[in-house]
């Protein structure tokens, strides 16, 4: 069933799906008890008003009779329109049976002993392998293919040149791979992103950022930010880089189709963020109705945003290959094939201005980010409808829930051709460490508390004062840690309020930064089942911190620098600091905890950072020789 927050397709992601279906599995559920209610009057005929239910179950109590839902079932009469329930009629949280209990997830024995088949586990009769070789640069097309060595791998069935590169079909994965790594192919140089250098594009996109007569694409407004900036008492400014990140989702992308002979049907098995993006993709690969592909969902090892793309090239990519030879393939991508050809949260700059009046209180506030657009290369046709706004990446700039009655925040969109993603987080990654570090530093310079800063900025927001308090509580946030830093930040994301403590040293001759416990507050509203809201909060603490301490891509001449996860930098078990969490769960409707906490690492590290070192880092990953340089 579509996900009426995407407007029904069939889509997870933003931690949209408790938000998406909430009123409507709720209201699903009470048409259904209403008509069980009603058969079970029509058949002992009796007012509706003299039912109630139990679980599973109808009583009359007045007669001491009950029916089952599964007798009424057998007989039941349904009527030609579902019965309207109001607002008002569904189950308020008070009596709330299932809801806000822990239930057993039914898929978690099967993962634990190996019985859960992910698309990669599929076997077909008669499965021949595939393997694609990509141009090093997003765009670049084969020129000229020596396949010579490719076919003389025992097992090579097919080679085939495809629009963006070079497909290999085998008998086994490994001659795949083998006669994919063989192949000698010059690549077309007419892509925009050749020259492309990551090291180079911070200068160009601050230039951009710091040029205020350069207008930017506007986000969110509130007030008069220019003019109150002007008659400000006090002005601050300070400059954030987050680095190219990639999604490091431990299976790599894969796909298995099956194609009809004629090229008029074809079924597929892949795990997808996104079974409609999944089946227009392929329906738009072969030129046949979407009618005319069967999907069939398999779980996927990791998703972060990665398979959510309205291409779903790796889907194709097997769609094509079962094309060719008209038998079932299976397209495997290797870890340095998704690392080479991943998608990646983009490479952002921003320049931030807060005004001050004579008394402290923030008037003024103004954010600018560079950043190459993603909403436009992920999923064209929602940035088309949406007014051309990036989402994916502006999310989070906007300072809505701080009493700040003057805002602005704005995108310079750069065009540098890399291909771009949404990931854990998405815009609320950067922009929130980038405004929360900057809130940090206002702080200790204007000789004002964080926690208090943060409290005054949320007069108006109860709940988010509430998380506060209950981290520094937890914490015990005013105790000293002799040789190392507590750092504080807090964040609302889309109505979740998260408040995070991180204790971190510095080793002053390595620059490596350690952190050794964490405590995380957080309201998700009504969490439906606490301890999975917990999970989720722990795992999106420690993808976090991979992209806070040690994760990057880095780009030359538009290709990518980095080949597998040993130097791209995933966290480690060791690197894992102490976790301690505390739900509040409050009787508002769910916002949502799937990817809630992981913008909030990156600004509380570097506030603990500084609490320990006296240094500031404004460059994600917070690597070991950034540290050094900020330490002097």
């Amino acid at each position: 069933y579509g996900n009426p927050g995407f407007r029904g397709m069939m889509y997870t992601a933003g931690s949209a799906t408790v938000t998406g279906y909430w009123d409507v599995a709720r209201t699903f559920g009470a048409q259904v008890r209403r008509v069980m209610m009603e058969n079970a009057a029509r058949l002992w005929n009796v007012p509706l008003a003299e039912l109630s239910t139990e679980p599973s179950t109808v009583v009359h109590a007045k007669s001491g009779r009950r029916l089952g839902y599964g007798e009424i079932a057998a007989v039941a009469q349904l009527p030609a329109v579902a019965p309207a329930i109001k607002p008002e009629e569904l189950k308020q949280p008070g009596q709330y049976r299932l809801i806000g209990k822990d239930v057993m997830r039914v898929e978690l024995p099967s993962k634990v002993d190996g019985r859960a088949q992910y698309s990669i586990d599929v076997q077909l009769p008669g499965m021949l392998y595939g393997a694609v070789l990509r141009g090093p640069v997003e765009g670049s097309a084969p020129l000229a293919i020596d396949d010579s060595r490719s076919r003389a791998i025992p097992g090579v069935v097919s080679i085939v040149r495809m629009p963006f590169g070079v497909g290999v079909i085998a008998e086994t994965p490994w001659a795949a791979f083998g006669a994919k790594d063989a192949l000698g192919v010059t690549w077309d140089r007419r892509a925009r992103a050749f020259g492309h250098d990551s090291a180079r594009a911070p200068a160009l996109y601050s230039a951009a950022a710091r040029d205020l007569t350069r207008p930017g694409k506007p986000w969110d407004s509130a007030g008069d930010a220019p003019g109150a900036m002007q008659k400000a008492a006090k002005i601050y400014e300070s400059e954030y880089i987050c680095d190219y990140t990639y999604h490091a989702q431990m299976e790599p992308l894969n796909s298995v189709a099956s194609v009809s002979a004629a090229g008029d049907a074809c079924e597929i098995w892949c795990g997808t963020q996104s079974q409609t993006m999944a089946v227009a993709a392929v329906a738009k690969a072969l030129g046949i109705a979407p009618e005319k592909v069967k999907l069939n969902l398999m779980l996927l090892g990791g998703g972060f945003g990665r398979r959510g793309h309205r291409d779903e090239e790796f889907v194709v990519d097997s769609v094509l290959l079962s094309k060719e030879v008209k038998r079932p393939v299976k397209v495997l991508w290797t870890r340095e094939d998704d690392v080479k050809n991943g998608r990646f949260r983009p490479l952002s700059v921003h320049y931030l201005r807060a005004g001050l009046d004579g008394a402290g209180r923030i008037v003024a506030w103004q954010h600018r980010v560079a950043c190459d657009e993603i909403t436009a290369f992920q999923d064209p046709v929602r940035y088309k409808g949406g007014g051309e706004r990036d989402f994916l990446a502006m999310a989070g700039s906007e300072l809505r829930t701080y009493d700040i009655p003057n805002r602005l925040s704005e995108q310079l969109p750069q065009q540098t051709g890399i291909r771009t993603s949404s990931l854990r987080g998405i815009g609320f990654g950067p922009n929130k460490f980038a405004t929360e570090a900057f809130l940090d530093e206002i702080a200790v310079r204007h000789g004002l508390d964080r926690v208090d800063l943060r409290l005054q900025l949320l007069k108006n927001t109860p709940r988010g004062q509430a998380v506060v308090r209950e981290v520094v509580a937890m914490s015990e946030y005013r105790r000293a840690r002799p040789g190392r830093g507590l750092g504080f930040s807090f964040i609302d994301y889309s109505g979740t309020m998260v408040a995070a403590v991180a204790e971190a040293s510095v080793d002053r001759k390595s620059g490596k930064i350690t952190v050794h416990d964490f405590w995380l507050a957080l309201d998700p509203g009504i969490a439906v089942q606490p301890d999975n809201v917990l999970a989720q909060t722990e795992s999106s603490i420690i993808y976090g911190l991979g992209l806070s301490l040690t994760e990057r891509i880095s780009f030359k001449d538009g290709a990518v620098q980095e080949r597998n996860l040993r130097d791209y930098g995933v966290p480690r078990l060791e690197d894992i600091p102490e976790l301690h969490l505390k739900l509040l769960s409050t009787p508002n409707r769910p916002t949502g905890a799937g990817q809630m906490a992981t913008p909030i690492v990156a600004p509380v590290i570097a506030s603990a950072v500084y609490a320990a070192s006296g240094a500031r880092v404004r460059h994600t990953p917070f690597l070991p020789e950034r540290v050094l340089t900020a330490l002097g």
